[in-house]
């Protein structure tokens, strides 16, 4: 018998292929497009060929429609079990992202599916009912197929308090060393689904980011014996080997690719063969009998986004991402000051989150601001030190490096495993300068606030997004302890509150940040 098990993972919500820069856009991405690739390999499949799927989390957040769903028109919640049941999912795995907007929201989405939410190291004590069992066992031609859910246990470190009340949260490997042998008694093949990543080189086993253990793939397989096949998420990257042995994907983000392992077993149910790929949906027509049952909720995002919120006295258009990043733009000041405004203070940090950041039109609609601020972050105040401050400065200076030529680039350690964008911070509400010929944790050269030099025992008062106020992205002097004071609201809606304040709002060149090469 041939199995073969289709993955998909961190779709986000983009079931459209579409990044809703414009009415018309088209990406060779999305899931309806998976869903029609899904659905031709298994009407194409081979009789003695048994196809399983699993849909490995962050399904509901992360685009403009899940946006809307969350916010905006709660009715169309079903919409996501809708499609994933219309593939025929064998399982589901919840990702860190699914818990982004409460408990409400994720037991709605996920109400009407049919098949079960798998999560062997989560625990919820509280009645809610979002996961089924550790695992699941399916049966097929004499064959015995065990597949176990696990989730990064990192979540807490990120996640508000109130969306995960109740829950608890352990290693992925732990809980792997507990259930992949009692799985592995009672079945011919075990398929770990993990919405985590790999926390070292897949060759060489050398730690390829700090071992905090939000990333476990590289353990679990060195530690676990056992597992016939690991399905991978989580870090959105573009995955498909043989790791220690075992076939693993990871299937990228917006259902760019289908992850599909093949195993082929012998008369004694024995893996054989095995084999690991990614399958492209760029050419796929997505089918009209998946097309159908989002086409109303489409139009409706589209219209909304399409809402004017405001207008731009001067330029907020980012046409170079990086220029943005090395000397400030008037869009990233402008988050600035939407922070600043909502808390208080007058020390903000935010991030360029990728590329794909347009900023703004002059006349700002929804659509500009859910494409440019692109997470569900809310605001935290935190008191820090003068050390705390150049401690962080000197983290963001780290992102840049000299090539031969003289060139800046993008440091090694903020492009692999995957690149983060995300954990580069501009500052507004202090003057610095950073020279990219001094080493690591000496690049910064100037430092001031309110004109005069900050001092290491000063005390301040700086506004940041949730994740980075307890220390997300390597952060480590910004933690949880030192937060004063929140903001529960998301950003999206504080900068539509703010132009609703400010119909017309300035952009302004801060020019408060120098970058010597």
């Amino acid at each position: 018998m041939k199995l073969t098990i289709l993955s998909t993972s961190d779709v986000h919500g983009y079931l459209y292929p579409t990044n809703y820069s414009h009415r018309t856009d088209k990406e060779d991405y999305g899931f309806l497009k998976v869903a029609t690739k899904i659905d031709q390999i298994k009407t194409q499949a081979d009789a003695d060929e048994w196809v399983i799927t699993i849909e490995n989390g962050d399904f509901i957040q992360g685009s403009p429609l899940t946006y809307f769903t969350a916010k905006k028109q709660a009715k169309y919640r079903s919409i996501y079990s809708q499609l994933t049941n219309a593939v025929g999912y064998d399982a589901g795995i919840l990702g860190n992202h699914e818990f982004n907007y409460g408990l409400p929201y994720l037991q709605q989405c996920e109400a009407k599916r049919n098949y079960p939410i798998l999560a062997a190291n989560l625990k919820e004590n509280t009645g809610d009912g979002v996961i089924d069992a550790p695992y699941k066992i399916l049966t097929h031609g004499g064959v015995k197929v065990g597949i176990l859910g696990l989730t990064t246990q990192y979540i807490p470190h990120w996640e508000q308090k109130e969306h995960i009340v109740g829950w608890q949260f352990e290693s992925a490997v732990k809980a792997a060393k507990k259930w992949v042998p009692i799985l592995r008694k009672q079945v011919d093949v075990v398929i770990v689904a993990y919405h985590g990543g790999f926390e070292c080189d897949l060759a060489t086993g050398n730690p390829s980011e700090r071992l905090t253990g939000e990333n476990e793939g590289y353990q679990l397989l060195s530690e676990v014996h056992g597992i016939d096949a690991l399905v991978t998420g989580h870090q959105h990257r573009e995955i498909a080997t043989i790791c220690q042995g075992v076939p693993t994907t990871q299937p990228g983000e917006k259902g760019k690719y289908i992850g599909a392992i093949e195993l082929e077993l012998n008369e004694h149910q024995k893996v054989e063969k095995q084999l690991a790929h990614l399958i492209s949906v760029a050419d796929v027509v997505p089918a009209s009998k998946f097309e159908k049952l989002t086409t109303t909720l489409q139009t409706k995002v589209e219209n909304w986004l399409d809402e004017p919120m405001g207008k731009v006295a001067g330029n907020m258009k980012i046409t170079d991402p990086m220029k943005a990043r090395m000397y400030g733009h008037p869009y990233l000041t402008f988050i600035n000051q939407v922070q600043m405004a909502a808390t208080q203070t007058d020390l903000s940090a935010t991030a360029l989150f990728n590329d794909e950041v347009l900023g703004y039109d002059s006349t700002v609609t929804m659509r500009n601001i859910v494409n440019s601020y692109v997470y569900p972050n809310t605001l935290v105040v935190s008191e820090i030190t003068g050390t705390d401050l150049k401690q962080a400065l000197e983290r963001c200076a780290s992102f840049f490096a000299l090539n031969s030529n003289g060139k800046v680039t993008v440091s090694k350690k903020f492009r692999e495993p995957k690149m983060q964008y995300y954990n580069y911070d501009i500052y507004s509400g202090i003057n610095y300068a950073f020279d990219l010929n001094k080493p690591a944790n000496e690049r910064l050269i100037a430092l001031s606030y309110h004109g005069k030099p900050v001092q290491d025992d000063q005390k301040l008062e700086i506004v940041l997004n949730q994740y980075r106020g307890i220390g997300g992205g390597d952060y480590s002097m910004f933690q949880a302890n030192k937060i004063v004071r929140e903001v529960q609201i998301d950003m999206t809606e504080l900068i539509s509150d703010y132009f609703a304040k400010h119909p017309v709002v300035q952009a302004i060149d801060e020019g408060n940040f120098y970058l010597k090469k």
